[in-house]
């Protein structure tokens, strides 16, 4: 059943929606917060540079050997994965949400996919994670994207980093 179907559905029968604006829409890997199970993860996404291209959330166990590995080594290791991507609304507040495989520990990873061609363009890209810290321009830790999920879902608050000339990646309202 497509989203429109499933939110004409549910406007039919009286229901409310929780209220979270462009909500992730399903990913061919891994389903979304409309459908699937486990917990879910609302995030609200802060500094967007501009409102073009995608968003894109995923989650990887959280441990260095993992984070940020390649989805299929992932899931040919039987290693838990999940993505979602949304259209970058033209305005207004951003929320996503991913659905974890289970409560717990996980890492977090948002980027901002601005040309829309699915592979991080340092140049142009955009990316964040959980923690405050800005990036610069190392590779990113496990402990600045690991986020504890309970069982009943959350709420983190994410501020994308795009390239900032020498110094590396950091949020733009610095």
């Amino acid at each position: 059943m497509t989203s429109l179907k499933i939110l004409a559905a549910v406007a039919l029968a009286g229901l409310a929606l929780p209220a979270a604006p462009a909500l992730a829409q399903r990913d061919p890997v891994d389903g979304s917060c409309a459908t699937g199970t486990g917990p879910r993860l609302y995030v609200n996404v802060l500094g967007l540079k501009d409102r073009t291209g995608r968003m894109k959330l995923e989650l990887y166990p959280a441990n260095e050997a993992d984070f940020l590995k390649d989805d299929r080594d992932l899931k040919k290791e039987g290693k838990p994965f999940r993505r979602v991507w949304a259209a970058t609304p033209p305005s207004g507040a951003v929320t996503l949400c991913i659905r974890a495989p289970s409560a717990g520990q996980w890492a977090l990873l948002f980027t901002h996919d601005r040309d829309g061609k699915n592979k991080f363009n340092f140049w142009q890209d955009g990316a964040g994670f959980t923690s405050s810290q800005r990036l610069g321009r190392s590779r990113p830790k496990v402990g600045q994207a690991r986020v504890n999920i309970p069982e009943n879902g959350g709420t983190v608050t994410v501020r994308a980093q795009y390239l900032r000339g020498l110094g590396g990646f950091g949020p733009l309202d610095d």
